[in-house]
Parts: structure tokens; sequence; C-alpha cells
């Protein structure tokens, strides 16, 4: 029974799509790393809780097929403040948090990161 529900995940794994702009903050990356430690020995693992595993199992295919979505359709695909779907998975972008976080930093951080980068280059030659 353990390889019916290993087979069951890595199919999951398989159709679940990774994003690219997410980088080290995807779903899809992660259930991958999780299915991988759950399932260390293939399909000879031994499963301490089947019920939770089909639970778990259960879930992520409702997530996946977008189940909720579907049960209670939206009017608009928008928010209360107008952004769109686009427009939110460009925000949540890696390249585009690191460009929010820089912005956030002081002056004075952003010259003492400079001057250290500058000095340990200077060290290393």
């Amino acid at each position: 029974m353990a390889a019916t529900r290993y087979r069951r995940f890595l199919k999951l794994c398989e159709e679940w799509p990774v994003e690219e702009t997410k980088r080290q903050r995807d779903l899809g990356v992660f259930l991958r790393q999780r299915v991988a430690q759950a399932f260390r020995e293939g399909e000879n693992t031994q499963i301490a809780d089947p019920a939770t595993c089909d639970q778990m199992y259960e879930s992520l295919v409702r997530i996946h097929t977008n189940y909720y979505k579907n049960k209670y359709p939206r009017l608009k695909d928008t928010t209360f403040t107008g952004v769109t779907v686009e427009d939110c998975k460009m925000i949540l972008a890696t390249d585009i948090l690191k460009q929010m976080e820089e912005m956030k930093k002081g002056t004075w951080k952003k010259l003492r990161e400079r001057f250290y980068a500058k000095k340990s280059d200077e060290d290393s030659k």
C-alpha cells in the first residue's frame, strides 16, 4: 500500500508546476523536497500513519486542482485594491522583493555595506 501512496505523490509532484520567479519560496519545490524526505526508501517506505498521509495527499490535490476556486467562483479576478492576479505574481517575484528590501534600507546601512564590500575586495588583493 505504501508503494501506491508513493506513486500518487510522485505523480502529483510531476504535475505540480514550479514557478521560476519564486526561487527558494516555491510551493512546488517545497512539495518535492518534503516527498523526498517522507519517502526516503521509495516504495519500500513504511508509513506510520496512513490516514494522515492520505489526508495530506487529498488536501494537496484540492490545492493543485483549484477545487475551492472552482467551487466558489469569484465575480472579479481582482482584490479590493484592484490588483490583478498577474500584478500579484509580479510583485511576489523574488527579484522584485529583493529590490523592495533594498529600497527599505536606510542610507547609512547602504553606505556601510558598500564600504565594507569595497574594503574586503581591497584586502583580498
